[in-house]
């Protein structure tokens, strides 16, 4: 099971990303929302599920582990295949797809591409009571702050790329508080802007052991 990548883009279009990890290419759906977020030659770390079929292996990939987590109890749902949960994803956020299950409102799945009625009805049901209310967004006086959801993924992805927590967590706290960025991709290149070489984690490491 690939449950994650860490690499740079090498090559993105409107709903996926060719992530280059140790000189493999490995292509990747995603929302478009968030390919949006990529440039060529981006260092990006995605949590991924790997969809294994009879006559092929399809990677899809999120930002953060609460997306992963809706999006594998949306493939749960009967007649839910991966393509329709990304569709789900695509057009609805996660906060979105809680309240409307808790609701019982299959409205929002009706409306969008490629899930009808009956799969609508079936989301709200077959996922009551499943779903994790996620952290909202919140948004300090005078300017805007990222969630801190969206702090713990862009500290996670620098712990996966090397850094100790401290030091992800000092840095993500100084550019948190410096940028209105609001997208973990924003933040994870602001984040390692300041990192820089000087503190790179090898140097980090040798640095603490002297």
């Amino acid at each position: 099971m690939i449950s994650s990548l860490r690499g740079h883009v090498l090559h993105l279009d409107a709903e996926s990303v060719i992530v280059d990890v140790g000189g493999v290419g490995y292509a990747v759906a995603v929302t478009p929302q968030l390919a949006r977020e990529f440039h060529v030659g981006d260092e990006i770390v995605l949590h991924t599920n790997l969809v294994v079929r009879e006559d092929s292996l399809s990677l899809f990939g999120f930002q953060g582990r609460d997306e992963l987590s809706v999006f594998l109890h949306l493939l749960s749902v009967s007649g839910v295949g991966p393509k329709s949960a990304l569709g789900v994803l695509s057009s609805l956020t996660a906060d979105q797809i809680h309240d409307a299950v808790a609701a019982e409102d299959d409205a929002p799945f009706r409306r969008v591409s490629g899930i009808g009625p009956k799969t609508a009805k079936l989301i709200v049901v077959q996922l009551a009571g499943k779903l994790k209310a996620l952290p909202r967004a919140a948004a300090t006086a005078g300017s805007a702050s990222a969630a801190p959801d969206l702090a713990r993924q862009v500290v996670e992805a620098l712990i996966a790329l090397g850094w100790s927590e401290r030091v992800a967590t000092e840095v993500v706290d100084d550019v948190t508080a410096a940028s209105d960025a609001a997208t973990v991709p924003a933040l994870l290149k602001l984040a390692l802007a300041q990192l820089g070489p000087a503190r790179s984690p090898k140097a980090t490491k040798e640095q603490s052991s002297v």
